[in-house]
């Protein structure tokens, strides 16, 4: 005996399906609109929370930074009249305790810069490699350009003018003298502010830094 089921879809109307189909679309289309307010509520709170969180450590660690210049400098005359800071010190230090298992150390940092006097020692280095060096030695002239190379924000490196002053008795040219002349004469060097160090020893004698950045403070 054969039996046939009947589809119920295959009973309405192309007009009642048309309406069955509309009305499908706007029962998804308000549950997509509902997970989409609750995600974007959960986000937001999320958001407003971990903000408010990151601003008052920010807050607290400008203070903790200042409580540091304070302590810090108050130990460093202390220091200095008990004779534990030589006399030309600049300002950098460490001091531990007893036990020697905590270390603090005041760290003094600094900011080189060179003035307009380095652009015509750039000039005159750069003649001189271009117009000697380069012909001997590609691979020299590429190096001592490379010390010469700007930063992002435009400024000379100091590790590689360091690294260019090696070189200085190599030539007897004297627009490569009087260049390194000029880049030393342009240069000074900048207090930005002091900086600190933690460090913590742990239970096999290690010792383990205390992670705080103040550079930016």
């Amino acid at each position: 005996m054969n039996t046939t089921t009947s589809n119920p879809v295959d009973q309405l109307s192309t007009s009642e399906l048309e309406a069955a189909l509309k009305d499908r679309k706007k029962s998804e289309a308000k549950k997509l609109e509902k997970e989409k307010a609750e995600y974007e509520k959960n986000r937001d709170e999320k958001v407003l929370t971990m903000m408010l969180t990151a601003q008052a450590l920010f807050r607290e660690l400008g203070e903790f930074k200042q409580y540091m210049h304070i302590e810090m400098e108050d130990q460093a005359l202390k220091l200095a009249g008990y004779g534990k800071i030589r006399g030309n010190s600049k300002g950098g230090f460490s001091i531990s305790n007893a036990e020697d298992t905590m270390r603090i150390k005041r760290r003094r940092d600094t900011e080189p810069s060179w003035d307009e006097r380095s652009s015509k020692a750039i000039e005159l280095i750069k003649e001189f490699l271009s117009d000697t060096i380069k012909k001997r030695d590609v691979k020299l002239h590429e190096i001592l350009l490379s010390f010469l190379e700007r930063n992002a924000n435009g400024d000379l490196e100091y590790s590689r003018v360091m690294d260019l002053y090696k070189h200085e008795d190599k030539f007897d040219d004297p627009r490569w003298k009087e260049g390194l002349r000029l880049i030393k004469e342009s240069f000074s060097n900048h207090l930005k502010g002091f900086g600190y160090e933690f460090k913590l020893k742990d239970a096999n004698g290690h010792w383990q830094n205390i992670i705080l950045n103040f550079s930016s403070l």
